[in-house]
């Protein structure tokens, strides 16, 4: 479960910027993860609490949000959800689409008390 090492870095970085902007205890950390990242929200939630065991987030609420797995095609340039369409087109069946979105894994939003 490569998860924990990646909410460890996140925690720090969490912790880093707190240090750095005077914040004492944080209540909530928002989080977003891609739909197609190699990070699986169900992992991240359970390993949060070790990751923030011994910490400044040991106390604070997780909320993740999956971003949807979208694609700008290169023929027609519509933009669609690759997952939903099998990675195809619906308005022109071209198979080939750039992704826009859907690998991220990104701190969102840190709420401080």
């Amino acid at each position: 479960m490569h998860e924990l090492g990646i909410v460890i870095k996140a925690v720090k970085n969490v912790e880093e910027f707190a240090r750095e902007n005077n914040v004492t205890k944080i209540e909530t950390l928002v989080l977003q993860i891609g739909a197609l990242a190699s990070v699986i929200p169900r992992f991240v939630e359970e390993c949060y609490p070790m990751a923030v065991k011994d910490t400044m987030l040991e106390d604070t609420k997780l909320k993740i949000e999956v971003l949807p797995a979208n694609a700008r095609c290169r023929a027609c340039e519509k933009v669609f959800n690759v997952l939903e369409e099998k990675g195809v087109c619906p308005y022109c069946n071209n198979e080939k689409p750039e992704m826009i979105s859907g690998n991220e894994f990104m701190i969102k939003e840190i709420i401080a008390c």
